[in-house]
């Protein structure tokens, strides 16, 4: 039986854990849907869109990973094809991050666990890539669970733990190209870890450690084996093909399971290497210190109470007279090694990269955190006014800076000044767009074209765009393509003016560059002209409507 001490502990911190989630699902659904899609996000409801309607899909890592469309197609059935639904399951997984901290309780204090819970829940940065559909917070999230489970295993926990691990591995990669970053990048700093506890006059030697850990290991070779078979029955669900009404390999298919397996365990290995290793160079190389610039002014803006509280938990930690904590170091190693390899391994320089930084982050910051708490209440139980009021004047600080943050970047408007949003983030002003193009299209009754994109930059054959790989054309076309595929319109392409003039009857909306405004509007008599920005500046499309 579990003694009535441990239960009260374990009841109170749970219930306070269980209330930053509620707290974090709150903050994550508050608007959920008002902002217009980024272009990865109308990528990734495009393609779950067409998932849902052919049962076709194909892991491309281009695209990312393939949890994600795992995740948002199942959403769109269920809720409908609006931005909301989309964003929904990625909201969702962001809200459910700060039960993580409950993992972590064998290590750190009560208050210790709340504050970690705290930090996950209402960090800016946390919150605005945790309701956004890319996998970026649930590669960071399931690496965090990989390291909560690894602890409890250590701490002599139950084989489960070991399933929870290697499934929360497997989902890891599963969600984004990241995750074998964040994975690599947590091995990096266990073994800086384990390395540095040589140097701790109390340690055993490096030699007697590593036996005593093949001898755990020796010993549980049927839980490592189980839990082997769960990461590879996870990535193999994850990762796999399903051929729809193709008659391509498909993990639901009879007489192609094998080849959707070789897909899963193999091609998808070759694909990644394919795309992100053998054809990255030299084009996709990048100068790195701009890189880590951006990275480090995302942090500045969105983590500045995160990134001193940890820095500073760790230093004291570090030079402490009774040694550094192991999830104090091992969380500070971990972003570090992220601070180093994300922005080098990285194709775009994008905000979101700070949450590979953040999540580690949290850790050593929720030691600090609690301890200012802690070191506050004793003030206040002493009446000593000017430690009451330091303390009051550093959570104001805290506090206000995160709230200012929050409420101007994720809840205010995208403009080219938001610091948090990426480029490819539409501005406010598109929202117009979103609103009406249902009312365009269903203006007609006609049985042919709804929609006309006209020129060569997005020009793409009739049936391309039904199944991947896609031209390059078809991104140009983002993310209104989202938009109007949603309204199941009929799309036609058209490259140049000579092809829109042979067309007897033209669509009632056509949609091209702005740049080719003045070439097409003597064509068009009887439409009226709507010009949008697709991105924060700059990239603007004209809209001509039939009047």
């Amino acid at each position: 039986m579990i003694p009535a001490r441990l239960r009260r502990r374990v009841d109170r911190t749970g219930l306070a854990v269980g209330a930053m989630v509620v707290l974090a699902l709150a903050v994550r659904l508050a608007a959920l849907g008002s902002q217009p899609l980024h272009w990865d996000e109308a990528r990734v409801g495009y393609w779950s869109l067409r998932y849902l309607e052919t049962g076709f899909f194909s892991y491309r890592p281009v695209a990312g990973g393939p949890l994600v469309y795992l995740l948002a197609r199942p959403s769109l059935a269920l809720f409908g094809t609006t931005d909301f639904a989309l964003r929904l399951p990625f909201a969702l997984a962001g809200a459910l991050l700060p039960g993580a901290a409950l993992l972590f309780r064998g290590r750190l204090g009560d208050d210790e666990t709340v504050a970690l819970a705290a930090i996950l829940a209402f960090n800016p940065l946390l919150v605005y890539y945790g309701r956004f559909a890319r996998g970026d917070v649930l590669a960071a999230g399931f690496a965090l669970l990989v390291l909560g489970f690894a602890v409890r295993l250590l701490d002599g926990g139950s084989r489960w733990n070991a399933y929870g691990l290697a499934a929360a591995a497997a989902l890891a990669v599963a969600s984004s190209g990241f995750g074998i970053v964040a994975l690599a990048c947590l091995g990096v700093a266990g073994l800086l870890v384990f390395d540095h506890a040589a140097l701790v006059a109390s340690s055993r030697p490096v030699a007697t450690r590593l036996g005593e850990l093949v001898a755990r290991a020796r010993g549980s070779a049927t839980p490592a084996a189980r839990a082997l078979l769960v990461f590879v029955g996870l990535y193999v669900f994850t990762f796999a093909p399903r051929a729809g009404e193709t008659d391509a390999a498909g993990l639901y298919t009879p007489g192609t399971i094998l080849s959707a397996l070789d897909a899963a365990l193999f091609g998808s290995v070759r694909r990644l290497v394919g795309v992100r290793v053998v054809h990255r160079y030299p084009h996709y190389t990048h100068e790195y210190l701009p890189y880590l610039g951006d990275l480090l002014g995302t942090l500045a803006v969105a983590a500045v109470p995160l990134s001193i509280l940890a820095l500073g938990a760790f230093l004291v930690d570090r030079y402490a007279a009774t040694g550094p904590r192991t999830l104090v170091s091992v969380g500070a190693y971990w972003a570090g090694t992220a601070l180093v390899f994300v922005p080098m391994l990285s194709e775009v320089s994008a905000p979101w990269l700070g949450v590979h930084v953040a999540v580690p982050l949290a850790l050593p910051a929720a030691v600090a955190l609690a301890a200012l708490v802690r070191w506050g209440q004793r003030a206040f139980d002493a009446r000593d006014t000017a430690r009451v009021a330091a303390a009051v004047l550093i959570f104001g600080a805290l506090f206000a800076q995160t709230g200012a943050v929050a409420a101007s970047e994720v809840y205010g408007p995208s403009e080219r000044d938001t610091d948090l949003a990426h480029y490819a983030q539409p501005n406010a002003e598109f929202a117009s767009f979103r609103e009406n193009v249902s009312g365009w299209i269903g203006e007609t009754d006609d049985a042919g074209v709804d929609v006309l994109y006209y020129g060569s930059s997005m020009y793409v054959a009739d049936t391309a765009d039904a199944y991947p790989p896609v031209p390059d054309s078809w991104g140009e076309r983002l993310p209104v393509t989202w938009y109007v595929t949603r309204e199941k319109a009929d799309t036609r392409s058209v490259a140049n003016a000579a092809e829109l003039r042979r067309m007897s009857d033209v669509p009632p909306v056509v949609i091209a560059p702005a740049t080719e405004r003045g070439t097409i509007a003597p064509l068009l008599d009887g439409y009226v002209a709507h010009e949008y920005d697709t991105a924060l500046w700059g990239r603007s499309v004209v809209v001509f409507v039939k009047n």
